[in-house]
């Protein structure tokens, strides 16, 4: 029993993670990404749809200070970011979150962790593509008053249904991008970043034409209690900021750009979401934005008196999703190339195709998957579900930097969390809280999940183990 105790907890050498770093089978990945194309990244996997649809939901928990939940949400995010920033610049590899708890807690620790964000980007992004799908249904309803029929627009058993052809066709576009090379996917990602802040920047400056300040007033008028509430809904915008941490095998420079790229990201995103909460509130009393996914729209229409900067918003959602399912779609690769790299899961996923220097094969299946989920599967509150596997990833990164500060004081640092330990365990605690505060059925997708995945690993990869045998040839 303790022998199998020590190999489920066996850590890999922070050395040896990183010297296989770009290496796969076949082939190496290319060094190609910038701290411009880092940073865009992590900004084009968390501003998606959620400050479309988040702020309807939050205002009426907060009224107009819900701009202070956003602050609160970004302080929240935080703790978790500078975590992530340290072991990113400490161990730039692919494995993100995975590769952190295999170097701190062990390979089961480290496998339970890159099985929930299995859960969370494979399910998410479907999530994703499906909302891109009804997004650009109502950008073309605005701008041609027609839309795509429902039973090539919704899956089976949504509203006459039979598989959701849009969404679809987005995993697939981002698909034939990331094959292309990842200097391209970075690229059109940065373009495509561009235009969904543009559209953002567009709404503040025409809300702000209008802008009343009486709207403003009581700020507070639900107290403490609901700023609180509103800060832990919106806290999910900001999940995503992490995807930096999954390209640290392609990066020019990842020793320094990997940590400022979270950093700079999670900033971003941080002022567009208050700019955007700011102008909205202070355009129409806040009763008015409860809980309407066309929240924002109806504030422009109140600013302009028109309907077609809702088309312009529209479009904006449009792209802002698509970016979301290209970067997620590319953070999911590179996390199981280094869990297969590993030995954990079968050799297909750490190929590297010799031409365009990217993992082709793993790209393919992994695109495959999640297009039929999200063009034939009714996935409901499942989407729901993946937040708690998000929140489960980011504690076990902040106990990993408090784990590898004790265990490896000696490693070059490029960048160090400050005021060590408060800030990590302020990381965890906050984790644990939001995790608390989900409701009973993400916890049993959550706890079904996991076993599941134990199962996974018990019946293959606990023997397959890269590591194992490596050291049962040391023996």
């Amino acid at each position: 029993m303790d022998s199998l105790w020590r190999r489920m907890f066996r850590t890999k050498p922070t050395e040896q993670i990183v010297a296989e770093g770009g290496h796969g089978e076949g082939g190496n990945l290319k060094r190609s990404m910038s701290l411009t194309q880092l940073t865009l990244f992590s900004v084009g996997a968390t501003l998606g749809t959620g400050i479309f649809v988040i702020l309807g939901e939050a205002t009426p928990l907060a009224g107009p200070a819900v701009i202070v939940s956003f602050l609160l949400a970004a302080v929240t995010a935080l703790f978790s970011a500078l975590s992530y920033a340290e072991l990113a610049g400490t161990i730039p590899v692919s494995g993100s979150s995975y590769s952190y708890a295999y170097a701190t807690l062990g390979e089961v620790v480290a496998w339970v962790c890159g099985w929930c964000l299995l859960l969370e980007y494979a399910v998410s992004v479907s999530a994703v593509a499906v909302g891109w799908g009804q997004y650009l249904n109502e950008f073309l309803g605005q701008l041609f008053s027609w839309r795509i029929p429902a039973a090539i627009a919704n899956p089976p058993g949504a509203e006459g249904g039979i598989v959701n052809i849009p969404a679809m066709v987005v995993v697939i576009v981002a698909t034939l991008l990331l094959l292309r090379g990842t200097s391209e996917s970075a690229t059109a990602n940065t373009v495509m970043v561009f235009l969904k802040v543009g559209v953002l920047l567009f709404f503040c400056v025409v809300a702000f034409t209008a802008f009343n300040s009486d709207n403003l007033t009581p700020f507070a008028p639900l107290g403490m209690a609901g700023l609180s509430a509103a800060g832990a809904k919106v806290f999910f915008s900001y999940i995503g900021f992490d995807a930096a941490s999954t390209a640290g095998e392609e990066a020019k420079n990842p020793r320094r750009d990997l940590p400022l790229a979270i950093l700079l990201s999670l900033g971003i995103v941080t002022v567009v979401y208050v700019l955007v909460a700011l102008a909205a509130v202070g355009v129409m009393p806040w009763q008015q934005l409860s809980g309407s996914e066309a929240s924002l729209a109806k504030v422009l229409e109140d600013a302009t008196g028109s309907v077609w900067p809702a088309a312009i918003l529209s479009l904006g959602a449009v792209v802002a999703i698509a970016s979301v399912v290209l970067t997620v779609l590319y953070g999911q690769t590179r996390i199981l190339f280094a869990m297969s790299r590993d030995g954990l899961i079968p050799r297909v996923f750490q190929k590297v195709s010799p031409r365009r220097q990217v993992p082709a094969a793993n790209t393919i299946i992994v695109s495959a998957f999640v297009a039929i989920l999200a063009g034939l599967v009714p996935l409901g509150h499942l989407a729901d579900a993946t937040s708690i596997g998000t929140l489960f990833a980011f504690a076990i990164v902040n106990v990993g930097v408090i784990v590898l500060r004790g265990t490896r004081p000696d490693l070059p640092r490029a960048f160090r969390t400050p005021l060590f330990p408060v800030t990590p365990v302020l990381g965890v605690l906050f984790c644990l809280y939001l995790m608390i505060n989900l409701s009973g059925a993400t916890w049993v997708v959550f706890v079904l999940w996991t076993v599941v995945g134990l199962i996974a690993y018990f019946a293959y990869g606990f023997r397959r183990s890269r590591l194992a045998r490596q050291n049962t040839r040391g023996t």
